[in-house]
């Protein structure tokens, strides 16, 4: 955590930036969930007087909105102080005014997993990941940049092994698959394969209309999910290699139509449920 006064001192964007980082260190304080050295550690200052002096730095940014000057003084005069509400206002009032999504900050508000041993070097540095191994995606003919990150994304945090990717599948390290991958893309594993490449040892099933509804479908232990285009769906050709079957994510909605990315986060979590059963 940074001294109130030194944030007076910053200029600008970087002024900004050090705010957002430090409201989102404060909200994982608040939940008990704070990294390695980044505790609240001000001893002669309670940790809520120090979220108001943070605040009041921010109150004092002339590209504030009335609107969000408002809600913030409203926050601050609370009796008793919703300290999380607050430093989650602020944070996102500050990442709207540098233009940044939240969920671009994800892998700095967010902890990394502790649970596994051995995974983070003492500065919280992840040095390996944890995973099931031999869960695998094979992500066919995915052409939006963006989709193939959140598909590498999902992947990441449910714990699959490695992404496999098809010949004509957007290259993941384009700049916006990397900036939608929030940096999983260069942690995991993946390789670019045809089809005709994929293992002949190991369970190869597809993500399809049509199929097994997915709370009926016996997830293997080990196996390959291949996901289709987000025109054209799983090829004829890769539902013939999906030996092991296909699951289908019943919908009732009018389009009945789910983002591909979206989609594989649903079934990951299944396949996880199942896994860990």
């Amino acid at each position: 955590m940074i001294e109130p006064g030194k944030l007076f001192q910053l200029e600008g964007g970087q002024k900004r930036r050090k705010l957002a980082l430090t409201f989102g260190a404060l909200e994982r304080d608040i939940l008990g969930i704070a990294e390695k050295g980044m505790e609240y550690s001000f001893a002669n200052l309670p940790r809520a007087e120090y979220i108001k002096q943070v605040a009041a730095v921010l109150l004092r940014d002339p590209k504030l909105s009335e609107e969000s000057a408002a809600q913030l003084r409203k926050l601050l005069a609370a009796e008793p102080l919703d300290e999380l509400r607050l430093c989650n206002y602020a944070r996102n009032t500050l990442l709207e005014l540098l233009g940044t999504f939240p969920a671009e900050w994800d892998l700095v508000i967010a902890p990394h997993n502790p649970a596994a041993a051995g995974t983070q070097s003492p500065d919280s540095t992840v040095l390996a990941r944890d995973f099931y191994p031999g869960v695998c995606v094979y992500a066919e003919d995915i052409r939006s940049p963006f989709n193939i990150g959140s598909i590498f994304r999902s992947a990441e945090a449910m714990g699959a092994e490695k992404v496999l990717i098809s010949p004509h599948c957007i290259d993941p390290t384009q700049p916006r698959a990397i900036r939608s991958g929030m940096g999983c893309i260069e942690t995991m594993g993946w390789e670019r394969v045809s089809l005709e490449e994929l293992p002949p040892d190991i369970p190869v099933f597809a993500l399809e209309t049509g199929g097994t509804p997915i709370e009926e479908f016996k997830f293997p232990e080990k196996g390959i999910c291949i996901i289709g285009s987000e025109e054209l769906g799983v090829s004829p050709e890769a539902l013939a290699r999906a030996t092991y079957g296909t699951v289908t994510i019943p919908m009732k909605g009018l389009k009945a139509s789910l983002n591909v990315g979206v989609a594989f986060g649903i079934l990951m979590q299944k396949w996880v449920e199942s896994l860990n059963k």
